[in-house]
């Protein structure tokens, strides 16, 4: 009798404790991160963001409930997000969940906000549906107000944290972008301009021979010039990296021609100039057997048609080194780049960023095309070339600057109207970033969450999982207090015997 009046009192322990830290939790939101790529806990740069908050940020999430799973799922993360946010900025940040799909008041606020509606499929009285969906949210500061059209289930923490910087931040750090030498122009650059423009402001800068027109930069770009810089401009480019300032360069070596199949070398200057800090930048066109097609046209009898051809000089590249600036990038698409060798000493540190696949191979400039070319293994002897690299240290004078310097100019342009690989642009941007922004948040651009979805698993296995899931809790605690039972029982028989004292 004692022993079920024991088991029902530890029964009800168990539940009044949860019950207590449920009740906790609502005041005390605390979250232990066990991945191994601690996407649960936030940033350095978060933080910073939040503890230097003077006035309330207001969040309001519209957000259609009755979702799918998956769905559902990025809502509740949501939300424990925000509420990582309240506490980390004592309060200064506040939110709120509302359901527009409940009033139509609500669904023309989001609308009129910049949140529009989405096609959602989900499962109703066993039929697939569409549902009208909301998944954004509005942030307010003082006057400022930015959307999230709609919440990724991948750096979560890296739009939410961006959108508060944009509106509390007074003075954006200004980057020039270099112009005068036939280099690509804001209009050539939008996609990466409609980046940019989040954390900086982006202004075109001109070189003069008698005055340096740098010195509000902290960091200046340069994309695919195609005339000669003249002595004068490129010791300016010295003077300012001697002043603890940063480059971002991005030049052809080499340009293909589709018209006429010829590939031809390009000089401008900058290339023997980076060749004096170390950085080599070859008159060559890298190949890969990693690459993306052309469209060729072709003839049978009386037939004409297009087809698609592997182009070696057009190299995919996914091979990227353990750094900030490309981490969680996929896949790079350039246009005839060239290789990178450093020449110069360890007092600067070069770090390759890009690099080739296992497979590839380089042709010196000038050349012909052979588009009908049947490649093969023996083409592609050589490996991991470095197309981009970064460079930190005492690159000219005594003072520590850093340079990106990339074998492929148009990799970011926007050549007629045309948009480029995302990752493309993640990849300028990011650079950017690292070398104009010290808080750390390039480091959240591509931090997000892999699911592990069930619907990969054999039905056995999801089953097992599922129940496992559930019962998993009640057992562990019917054995616990099994086992408490029996050493009760223990007890209780040692205390009958004659000898027990």
């Amino acid at each position: 009798m004692k022993t079920k009046k024991a088991l029902y009192l530890f029964l009800l322990s168990v539940v009044g404790i949860v019950i207590l830290l449920n009740i906790l939790s609502e005041k005390y939101f605390v979250r232990l991160d066990l991945t191994d790529d601690n996407r649960y806990t936030l940033s350095h740069a978060t933080e910073e963001i939040l503890e230097n908050l003077t006035e309330p940020v207001t969040v309001k999430v519209y957000f259609t409930e009755g979702l799918p799973q998956q769905i559902d799922r990025l809502r509740s993360e949501f939300n424990d997000l925000l509420i990582e946010y309240n506490n980390l900025s004592d309060g200064n940040l506040v939110f709120e969940f509302v359901d527009p799909n409940t009033d139509p008041e609500l669904e023309q606020e989001a609308l009129q906000a910049g949140i529009p509606q989405q096609m959602i499929g989900v499962r109703e009285k066993d039929q697939q549906t569409q549902k009208n969906a909301f998944m954004g949210a509005v942030l307010q500061y003082g006057n400022q107000k930015e959307v999230i059209p709609s919440i990724p289930n991948v750096s979560t923490e890296y739009a939410l944290s961006t959108s508060i910087k944009k509106m509390v931040v007074t003075n954006k750090p200004v980057i020039g972008l270099l112009q005068g030498h036939g280099e690509a122009s804001m209009q050539n650059l939008m996609q990466a301009y409609e980046e940019l423009s989040i954390m900086y402001q982006v202004e075109p800068v001109s070189l003069t021979d008698t005055a340096a027109n740098l010195a509000k930069f902290n960091t200046v770009v340069v994309i695919a010039p195609t005339d000669s810089f003249p002595a004068s401009h490129l010791s300016q480019l010295d003077n300012f990296l001697a002043s603890g300032k940063n480059l971002f360069v991005a030049l052809n070596r080499v340009n293909g021609d589709f018209n006429t199949a010829q590939g031809t070398a390009i000089t401008t200057g900058l290339e023997a100039w980076l060749t004096q800090k170390g950085v080599v930048v070859e008159g060559n066109f890298l190949l890969d057997a990693n690459c993306a097609s052309v469209s060729v046209q072709q003839q049978r009898g009386q037939m004409t048609f297009r087809s698609q051809v592997q182009f070696p000089y057009l190299p995919i590249i996914s091979n990227f080194s353990d750094h900030p600036i490309v981490e969680g990038l996929e896949a790079m698409v350039m246009q005839f780049a060239s290789t990178i060798t450093y020449t110069g000493d360890t007092a600067v540190q070069f770090i390759p960023l890009l690099k080739s696949s296992e497979r590839s191979a380089t042709q010196a400039a000038p050349l012909t095309f052979d588009v009908q070319k049947q490649w093969t293994q023996n083409d592609f002897p050589l490996a991991e070339m470095t197309i981009g690299a970064l460079l930190k240290g005492n690159i000219v004078g005594n003072v520590p600057s850093q340079m990106v310097v990339v074998a492929d100019g148009d990799f970011p342009v926007n050549s007629n109207n045309s948009r480029v690989q995302p990752d493309n642009v993640h990849f300028m941007v990011n650079a950017i970033d690292w070398l104009s922004d010290d808080t750390g948040l390039v480091e959240l651009r591509t931090k997000g969450i892999t699911y592990r979805p069930l619907d990969d698993l054999e039905d056995s296995t999801r089953s097992f999982l599922k129940y496992l899931n559930f019962l998993l809790p009640i057992l562990l605690i019917i054995i616990y207090g099994v086992i408490r039972s029996q050493q009760n029982k223990i007890k209780r028989i040692k205390r009958m015997r004659e000898d027990y004292v």
